[in-house]
């Protein structure tokens, strides 16, 4: 069986990892980047496949420059390389240490959603199918040819978590399939088409307040589904910052904090997180706003 070099470090990534491990292939190493500060007090926190990793001793690397591994890898037999969510640029000095390469599970119907949202990008422009692809790995972002892709169908309710594990869960389930027949060489790989690659960027905290006079309801209820884990929506009431965490259009207001999109409906909030960092519903936040 063939040595697997697994890269990743999203929460995501685990899915991918462990259906690699459940399915019995065997993982000679998995490369994450290294541990970073989290949350309010900075402590440092390590990537979820490294603790997964550790559990079922799988030997880690963290470099922090991939040209250090360089040896290492050249140690073993013939590895192939699976990346998903790694979040580093792999540089072809590195790829070419891999037979048949590096495997990259992408979130979107490449060459749709280059880049590093392609999730969100999905969500809030509203597309009525996003997907997976299966592609080898090249210097250039997201542009390697295919071995696989798989559309499904956007339900207009899920959260962006949610979609994260429809597909990853999905992709995962085909590379188990299908990295066999890759690894054979029975798999034809079909070139992307360059000419109508589409580009997601990397989400920051200012696209997290929402503008009623650019969005429209729907494009802004969207926006709430899609940036609840980062940078979170955002709206201003009376001086305060609100994080908007569950929100629908509709034609009607139902309280005070339903704004007026350019559309001409209303987004009518149904759930955030007031300044005090307690979750509620916006009828609790308007009682205990009244009686401050």
């Amino acid at each position: 069986m063939p040595e697997i070099v697994f890269f990743g470090t999203e929460e995501h990534s685990l899915i991918t990892l462990k259906a690699l491990h459940e399915a019995k292939f065997h993982i000679a190493a998995v490369i994450t980047k290294p541990d970073a500060p989290k949350g309010r007090g900075g402590k440092l926190s390590e990537p979820a496949v490294k603790t997964y990793a550790h559990q079922h001793n799988i030997p880690v690397w963290q470099p922090n420059n991939l040209k250090d591994i360089s040896p290492a890898i050249q140690t073993l037999k013939s590895p192939v390389g699976v990346l998903v969510s790694y979040g580093k640029i792999i540089p072809q000095s590195i790829i070419d240490l891999f037979n048949p390469g590096i495997i990259n599970l992408h979130p979107s119907l490449l060459p749709q959603y280059r880049g590093p949202s392609p999730i969100e990008a999905a969500m809030t422009n509203l597309d009525s199918h996003t997907g997976i692809s299966l592609i080898k790995l090249d210097a250039q972002m997201d542009a390697g040819p295919i071995y696989h892709q798989e559309s499904i169908l956007l339900s207009s309710d899920e959260s962006r978590d949610e979609l994260y594990c429809r597909l990853f869960n999905l992709g995962s389930q085909r590379l188990v399939e299908l990295l066999p027949r890759i690894i054979s060489g029975d798999i034809h790989l079909k070139p992307q088409q360059d000419s109508i690659a589409t580009y997601c960027k990397l989400l920051s905290k200012q696209d997290a307040p929402l503008d009623p006079q650019s969005l429209s309801a729907k494009q802004a209820a969207a926006r709430v589904r899609a940036y609840l884990g980062f940078p979170r929506s955002t709206m201003m009431f009376d001086g305060l910052r609100l994080i908007i965490t569950k929100a629908h259009p509709d034609v009607t207001p139902k309280t005070a904090l339903d704004q007026c999109y350019h559309d001409g409906q209303f987004l009518i909030i149904d759930e955030l997180i007031a300044p005090s960092g307690k979750k509620m519903t916006a009828e609790a936040f308007l009682r205990g706003h009244k009686h401050q």
